[in-house]
């Protein structure tokens, strides 16, 4: 384990210097984009591009407000083994057929040139270009990284203790049961193996329901396997050792392999080859989900929230460290779907997400670097009005609610536009983490809409993404 801690920080460092040594001759900045799974980083990528091509209208976005951007074009794939974003079908999913578009369910990449006219000291007015590197990744993968740091033993105990715990519980049930019948030290069965294997991916699968929508679920792979899909390195699952230690041809010894063998297949290369190599990261969050399911949900994503920063290696770059170990020295968390509120709820949100964020921000910010949170919506579906009823004037938001939506008893059918109120956040948020009747998930109605109609050719309607946008890239446009 030493000596292969040893060669993968080697290969950062030389990855390291590698890319610092192309950085100065034709700089590049590479953003990280990921979030759990319906965050919204499909539709993140896709605005983000978007806006950039058609040269939207982003006031907070300085570059592009102050008409220092001379063009923006699209370029080759940077990285033959990875999968092109494929931008223009999504694009086409949302205008075109007015459909969200499949999430994330691999690794991507995008490459934009932006030639700009620099607004910094003696370089005033000389045009420079930076080429921007997006990286698309599942949340899922993120939440594997603190596996790095466990061995099989104590990640098991610590899978059994949640699983024992509501909501929990009766989800893992049927797992729970057959893992108390199992007896870890006897000889190894494949069958057996497979058997657990499958009822734990059900477990996590059962625990992602919107219903539920809980968030802290490694390993990622059972969730999103890919090409990984039935092999032995995903046929594993956490056992009762009581405190022994996995032996011989023991089906716990089996177990604990099959668990390094994730580690050292699938979790480290994407540590090493993808994210060692970001420069900056943004981490969208769907708290609203959350929000309907009620307060275990917000709490267990607020210890997602945790966990994904302690993947991150935060931090000011220096000349040194982009040479050595390339830091991501801005991060941004975004609370999405903001247009499922009204504007008035917006800032509410936004200290939501703050309020869920704040342990790991406060982490990231003494490492020295900035962070910051937003509440946003990448491609705006709705637009407010006031209805009044019974005398009482409402605040609410209009849209066509998705096919099978429900508000009131009312079934939406995905044709007609309807006014909905989808209550009002507290302007203080401590109140949601009082505890388990802190608030229930009808306290809140955030109806899912179909994206607007729009046209493709002109730049998407959005809330607070040039905000998001100046945070992330807007320094290296100066």
């Amino acid at each position: 384990m030493v000596w292969t801690g040893w060669w993968n920080e080697t290969r950062l460092a030389a990855n390291s210097i590698a890319a610092y040594a192309t950085d100065w001759v034709s700089p590049t900045l590479r953003l990280g984009v990921t979030g759990l799974s319906r965050s919204g980083k499909t539709v993140f990528i896709t605005a983000l591009v978007h806006g950039l091509l058609t040269a939207a209208r982003w006031p907070v976005f300085e570059a592009q407000a102050q008409g220092r951007i001379a063009r923006v074009r699209l370029e080759p794939q940077p990285d033959d083994g990875v999968p092109r974003f494929p931008y223009e079908d999504h694009l086409e999913t949302l205008t075109a057929r007015r459909q969200w578009p499949e999430g994330t369910k691999r690794i991507s990449e995008i490459r934009l040139a932006i030639d700009f006219a620099s607004n910094a000291g003696i370089m005033r007015g000389t045009e420079k270009t930076l080429t921007l590197d997006i990286v698309d990744y599942p949340g899922e993968w993120l939440l594997d990284l603190p596996l790095l740091a466990q061995s099989y033993a104590e990640w098991s105990r610590l899978a059994i203790e949640a699983a024992r715990r509501p909501p929990r519980a009766p989800l893992a049930a049927q797992w729970l049961a057959a893992t108390t019948a199992t007896q870890p030290f006897d000889k190894a069965s494949e069958s057996n193996a497979r058997r657990l294997a499958e009822l734990f991916t059900a477990y996590l699968k059962s625990c992602r329901d919107e219903r539920v929508s809980l968030s802290t679920l490694p390993p990622g792979r059972f969730l999103l396997p890919g090409e990984m899909e039935g092999s032995p390195a995903l046929t594993f699952a956490p056992l009762d050792l009581d405190g022994r230690e996995p032996a011989g041809d023991s089906l716990a010894s089996l177990m604990e392999k099959r668990f390094e063998s994730y580690k050292r297949l699938v979790v480290m290369p994407f540590y090493t080859n993808h994210f060692a190599t970001l420069d900056r990261q943004i981490v969208l969050v769907d708290a609203l989900a959350a929000l309907n399911a009620g307060p275990a949900a917000l709490a267990d994503l607020e210890i997602a929230l945790a966990d994904v920063l302690t993947a991150f290696r935060p931090g000011a770059n220096s000349i040194l460290s982009a040479m050595l170990s390339r830091r991501i020295d801005r991060i941004l968390f975004a609370a999405t779907k903001a247009d499922h509120l009204h504007q008035t709820s917006h800032d509410r949100l936004e200290g939501l997400l703050k309020r869920l964020t704040d342990r790991a921000i406060r982490r990231a910010e003494f490492a020295g670097a900035r962070v910051d949170a937003v509440a946003l919506a990448s491609l705006r579906a709705t637009r407010e009005t006031t209805v009044t009823r019974l005398g009482r004037p409402l605040s609410c938001i209009v849209g066509t609610p998705m096919p099978g939506e429900t508000t009131g008893g009312e079934i939406f059918d995905g044709q007609s536009e309807v006014a909905v109120f989808p209550g009002e956040l507290p302007s203080d948020p401590a109140g949601l983490f009082a505890g388990p009747d802190a608030f229930r998930g009808e306290d809140y109605r955030f109806v899912r809409f179909l994206p607007p109609k729009a046209d493709p050719t002109q730049p998407l309607p959005h809330i607070r993404l040039d905000r998001a946008v100046e945070f992330l890239i807007g320094d290296r446009l100066a």
